[in-house]
């Protein structure tokens, strides 16, 4: 992790007495945010309107909140339900010079970044192509993907909460209960991109930690319930046993919820944090033959794709622990509802879902 980031981390999560000083700054952000909001929705800047409905689905949260996990979740059941449902995202970490593009279950993290190629390899992993494109553009990208794929008829937008330049006509955000809103402040005093005024009028999926199955179905809640230990390509090594010590590698938005997922499973953690995105190089892994390594499913797409140029003997001790969304009814109730507005031919039947 860089420097910087790690100690504003870990001062928002303890929430430091120092962070004061950076109200300022706080209160510019805030000034700059709400006039750029209100110029797009005074209608001072141009707003893109896709020919089909949007869902944005983001949070108002610096870090992982478990979008990405909900987002594979709900595109699933809709593909499931005959929707003709495509995903766009900026692509973080991807080559911006070749963008907008489409992300293909064969794209690398080096060209379509890193959680974009999760979401589509995940739904490839169960048999569903999804069309998905990348790029910061979101106007091209969509006109891209519609022009690629005429018969989509709703479009999910991984984040963009606060891209207004982009029309929308449903969101959902993602509220992580285990980090709540830290000190309720604004970056860079605290980790709110907006106020928490902004959840007013959305659609609020609350991520609870620590349960195996949602808290309640009459509340759109999620829990990420973890898989087992995969390989990071083929290995004759066993996975490493309960109780035993490994190095817990992430670079994700939030690695402490990682490490503490791992630890509960009964792992004595030692912990790896790298920065969100992170571009993993050999050097990185150096000094971490010891122990077997666990990652995230996320980080994985990088680290299998850095393995494949080098061969090296630790790849073969490096596990992958998947996680998978648990949605409540209530959630479920809500993608009907989505179906029932914008795709009201899709195939709806009345049946109880088993979650």
């Amino acid at each position: 992790m860089k420097k910087a980031e790690l100690i504003l981390t870990q001062a928002w999560q303890r929430q430091a007495s120092w962070l004061i000083g950076l109200a300022p700054l706080s209160w510019l952000y805030h000034a700059i945010s709400r006039l750029r909001k209100w110029l797009y929705q005074s209608g001072k800047l141009p707003v893109y309107r896709a020919s089909v409905p949007v869902l944005v689905v983001g949070n108002i949260t610096v870090g992982g909140s478990g979008k990405t996990p909900l987002i594979i979740a709900l595109v699933e059941y809709l593909l499931t339900q005959g929707v003709q449902v495509a995903v766009i995202s900026r692509g973080y970490g991807g080559d911006t010079k070749t963008m907008p593009r489409l992300v293909l279950p064969t794209s690398t993290p080096h060209e379509v970044g890193d959680e974009p190629c999760l979401i589509v390899q995940s739904l490839a992993a169960k048999g569903h192509m999804l069309p998905m494109a990348v790029g910061a553009n979101r106007a091209a990208t969509i006109d891209l993907l519609l022009a690629s794929f005429p018969h989509i008829r709703l479009i999910v937008s991984d984040d963009g909460l606060q891209h207004y330049a982009l029309a929308r006509d449903e969101e959902w955000i993602v509220v992580d209960m285990m980090r709540g809103f830290g000190n309720g402040k604004l970056l860079p005093q605290g980790f709110l991109r907006e106020p928490i005024n902004r959840l007013e009028g959305a659609m609020v999926v609350y991520h609870h930690a620590n349960k195996t199955k949602p808290a309640s179905d009459n509340q759109p809640t999620m829990v990420l319930q973890a898989g087992k230990l995969v390989a990071l390509q083929p290995s004759n090594q066993p996975p490493p046993q309960v109780g035993s010590a490994v190095y817990a590698v992430s670079g994700i938005g939030y690695p402490a919820r990682f490490f503490r997922t791992l630890t509960e499973l009964g792992f004595d953690v030692v912990e790896r944090p790298f920065g969100d995105h992170h571009d993993f190089t050999i050097d990185d892994l150096m000094g971490l033959d010891k122990l077997p390594i666990i990652t995230t499913s996320k980080d994985a797409v990088k680290l299998r794709l850095l393995a494949q140029g080098n061969p090296l003997p630790i790849f073969a001790n490096i596990w992958v622990l998947s996680v998978e969304a648990k949605l409540s009814q209530a959630v479920y109730q809500a993608a009907d509802l989505l179906m029932t507005k914008y795709c009201p031919t899709s195939p709806l039947d009345e049946m109880v879902h088993e979650y």
